[in-house]
Formats: C-alpha cells, sequence, structure tokens
C-alpha cells in the first residue's frame, strides 16, 4: 500500500445510530454518508471505554485501559505511554492536532509537534466527582441539559466553528511544508456533546411532531439492571420528563449531529480544493455514543449499542469503495491503522498492542475477532467490561448479574440471555475470552484503589463532594463553573 497523508476526523458522543449511512431513517448527515459510500463502513465498531478520557488514552496509546490506568475523566494521557503521535513524528511523519484533546496538560510531551486550540482537563485535575464510586455523587448539571436543550449557540458551538476555520486554513497554508513525507492531521471536534443545544437552522430541521420518542422510555419497558439505576441516580434522571422536554432534546441533539456534518464537509471541501484528495486518507471516529433517552438515560456510561458503539468509516486508495464491515473493530485499532497508512511499522515495543490495522481488516483479515471496552468511571458502583464476538455480547459485572445479548436477533438489546441454558455455552465461551485477556476483579480493585488515593490527596469524599461537578469541560476561553 502506497505511503499518504491521512486526516484524522474525530468527534465526540456521536453515537453510531445517529448517522444516515449507519440506518438511521431521518438523521441529516450527507457528507459522512458520502464518505462512507465511497469507503469502508465498519457495522460494529466501539470505544474501549465509554466516557471521554478514558477512551481517548485508549485511542492515543492503542492500549486499553486496564494496562495504562487513565480510568476515568480524572486521570487523564499525559505522554508516559508511547502514543501513535510520538512515533509518527519520530519516524519523521510531521503529526499536529486541531481542537479537544482531553488530556492532562498541554504541557505534557505527548506526541504532537503542535496543539492548535487545544481542549485538555480542568486544572490538570479534571472531574474527581465521576471518581467517587460510592452511589453518593450526583452530577447537578446533568438535568438541566435536557430542561435547557433547544435551538440556541453554545460555547461548543463556537469552539467547533473555530476547529474548522483551523483546519480549513492549515489544509491551505501549513501541509505544503510537510509534503516530503506523508503528515497526520488528527481533527477533534466536540459536538454533539452537552450542552444539547444546536443552531437554529440544524435544530429546525427535526420538527418535534415528527419525532418519536426514545424506546424503550415508559419506566415499566425500562430494564431494571441496578447499573441503569446506578446512572439515573448519579445523573439525575428519576424524575420523569415532560414529552415536549425529551423531543426537543432528541431534535438538538440530532442538530448538533448535523452541524457537526456540515462542518466536516467544510473540511472535506477544503481538502479537495487544496489538492490533497488524492494524497490523502481519511478515518472518522468518534470517543464514545450517546444513549439520547434510550432506557430513561441520556449520556454515556453503559455498554448498550447506542452509547459504547461508535462510526469507524475509513475512506481513500486501497480502501474498498461502498463496503461494510461486519468484523467487530474498536479504538485501539487506529494505532496500527494510522502507522499503516503513512508507510511506517510497529516498533518492537509496540509489537505487544493488541490493535489490528482496519486496512487489513477491511480486506476481510481477523474475521473471528472481538471487541473489548471497559468501565471504572462516573456513575458506576462496580466495574464491568464488555466483549463481542460474532453476533453475542456479554457484559460482565463484578458485584451485579451479567448480561448477554443477540445482536442479530435483538439489535435493541430487548432480550438479556444471561442465564438462560439454551445460551450457557456462548455464555461460558465469552467469559473465557474476557479472562484470557485480564483479569476483571484485580482491575476493578486497581481502579478504585487508585481512586480514592486521588480522592484523599484532593481532601477527601466530602471535600469532593462540596465542590461538585462542570459538568463539561470548558472550551478554550470559557469560564469553568462547578455546581
Amino acid at each position: 500500500m502506497k505511503p499518504k497523508n491521512l486526516l484524522f476526523l474525530f468527534s465526540d458522543q456521536h453515537s453510531r445510530k445517529t448517522l444516515g449511512c449507519y440506518g438511521h431513517p431521518f438523521v441529516k448527515t450527507p457528507n459522512l454518508d458520502k464518505l462512507a459510500a465511497g469507503g469502508t463502513l465498519f457495522k460494529n465498531a466501539y470505544c474501549n471505554s465509554p466516557i471521554c478520557v478514558p477512551a481517548r488514552g485508549a485511542l492515543a496509546t492503542g492500549r486499553y485501559i486496564f494496562e495504562t490506568g487513565y480510568w476515568d475523566n480524572a486521570k487523564a494521557y499525559e505522554g508516559s505511554v508511547p502514543s501513535w503521535h510520538h512515533r509518527l513524528n519520530a519516524k519523521g511523519n510531521h503529526c499536529e492536532s486541531i481542537g479537544k484533546l482531553h488530556f492532562r496538560s498541554s504541557e505534557d510531551p505527548t506526541g504532537f509537534a503542535e496543539s492548535h486550540l487545544p481542549m485538555n482537563i480542568v486544572g490538570g485535575v479534571g472531574d474527581l466527582l465521576g471518581s467517587l464510586r460510592d452511589g453518593t455523587a450526583r452530577l447537578r448539571k446533568y438535568r438541566s441539559y435536557i430542561n435547557n436543550s433547544g435551538p440556541g449557540n453554545s460555547s461548543y458551538i463556537n469552539y467547533d466553528r473555530q476547529i474548522t476555520d483551523h483546519t480549513v486554513e492549515w489544509l491551505e497554508k501549513s501541509s505544503p511544508k510537510y509534503s516530503d513525507q506523508p503528515w497526520v492531521l488528527f481533527v477533534s471536534l466536540v459536538c454533539p456533546h452537552p450542552p444539547i443545544i444546536a443552531p437554529e437552522e440544524f435544530y429546525r430541521l427535526y420538527p418535534l411532531k415528527d419525532l418519536p420518542l426514545p424506546d424503550p422510555f415508559e419506566p415499566e419497558k425500562r430494564s431494571d439492571h441496578p447499573y441503569l439505576r446506578d446512572i439515573r441516580d448519579f445523573l439525575g434522571l428519576n424524575e420523569e420528563f415532560e414529552d415536549e422536554e425529551i423531543r426537543r432534546s432528541i431534535a438538538a441533539y440530532l442538530g448538533q449531529c448535523s452541524y457537526l456534518d456540515s462542518n466536516l464537509g467544510r473540511i472535506l471541501k477544503a481538502l479537495e480544493d487544496h489538492g490533497l484528495s488524492s494524497s490523502t486518507r481519511i478515518i472518522y471516529s468518534s470517543d464514545h455514543g450517546e444513549s439520547n433517552g434510550n432506557r430513561g438515560v441520556w449520556g454515556k456510561s453503559n455498554m448498550y449499542e447506542e452509547a459504547v458503539g461508535v462510526p469507524m468509516i475509513l475512506y481513500g486508495e486501497d480502501v474498498p469503495q461502498g463496503q461494510v464491515v461486519e468484523t467487530p473493530v474498536s479504538l485501539v485499532d487506529c494505532f496500527p491503522t494510522i502507522l499503516e497508512c503513512v508507510g511506517q511499522k510497529l516498533s518492537e515495543e509496540d509489537k505487544v498492542l493488541r490493535g489490528r490495522s482496519l486496512f487489513k481488516i477491511a480486506k476481510g483479515e481477523d474475521q473471528d475477532r472481538i471487541a473489548f471496552s471497559e468501565f471504572h468511571a462516573a456513575g458506576s458502583r462496580t466495574a464491568f467490561y464488555m466483549i463481542r464476538q460474532g453476533p453475542y455480547k456479554l457484559v460482565h459485572f463484578i458485584d451485579y448479574p451479567d448480561q448477554l445479548f443477540d445482536l442479530e436477533k435483538d439489535p435493541d438489546e430487548l432480550e438479556d440471555l444471561s442465564g438462560n441454558p439454551v445460551y450457557s455455552d456462548i455464555e461460558a465461551e465469552l467469559y473465557k475470552k474476557l479472562t484470557n485477556l485480564m483479569d476483571p476483579l484485580m482491575t476493578h480493585k486497581l481502579a478504585r484503589r487508585d481512586q480514592l488515593s486521588r480522592i484523599a490527596a484532593a481532601g477527601g469524599r466530602d471535600a469532593v463532594i462540596n465542590r461538585g461537578s462542570f459538568g463539561y469541560t470548558p472550551a478554550p476561553g470559557e469560564i469553568v463553573s462547578y455546581q
């Protein structure tokens, strides 16, 4: 495969269920749909932890969270583990970032030659409230996201516009400086992450009267699994919303998805306008998904497909066109993919990485593989782990009952097959694959010990609770506000 530049387009909280190319019946994402039609779409792509900071740590390092210890939104990547950004720049392939990183600090040696408009965790400390996992923490701001959702402007809308403008300018003025070797540009936008506000023109694409309520949504239809109760408690979602509030939040989220798509369209047009299309391949993905009211939950932090599933699209020369790949993939697969794109090989140290190049998977290799995700963060009183292979998905909990789903027969995950004797061999086999990969209980204990240590260093449980949470990481220049 001939080495090429790589434009890595990344978003925040974009569920793969809300793209036209992934089958959504009416969302408007024409630029991403066109990208998928001309490239390869990975139908079963996953993040490695359904929350921002751990997911981005896995993306950077190509390693699972249990291998690095980036457990939650208060322990972020700081450059101590080699990243693909380190590898590229060490090999002479210029690598820059524009936009959200959610690393510890701009002062850390994270490997990018330059990071433009970076967003990192607040004060190098992040959100310690999510590290307090005894059931007493409450994210007070979350309910207001839904109450206040709708059309308007936000710091995140403005930030994405800045990121897009800067990317368009970089492609025009900076890319020619690095034409001697393939470059990589990581462009990381923040929509459709809360606040759940969309520009008026995009919000109006989704009339409230045309929007169905989430399904399952009614309390009597929802799963009563204890980890869903934990999330609802943490986010303050136990009190029911009015139907109009729910539809308004859905319209705003879908509007943000369309706004994101329009910004990506501007970037893709700039790539073409400046003669870079033939020399550049493209990856599009996101750090995690969004529940969007399904099962009475908003946000991420669970292992249902709408939250743990992400879009993954590969485009460019040597990529099969119009192909849909069923093989499970995840964000750790991006590390070897990026190196292969620019013509570099994994170092000896990197050969222990568990990811596989998406270029190889797109050509039919390694079809019987697993995707793995884990969670040790906000709202969870116990660790939980996901193993996906073929049509089956096992979610294993340390202290709660497991879940098993057949995603081929039950794509909405309404029927939990765990404990069903008909599926006992499948459940046992997936659990064996999980324990062959890692030690769930030991990892749970390591994460809790580390989190309690950081909480103690911050003044203890009461100090963390009294400080509250800022809800979402402020955009550059925005003043952080605790509640």
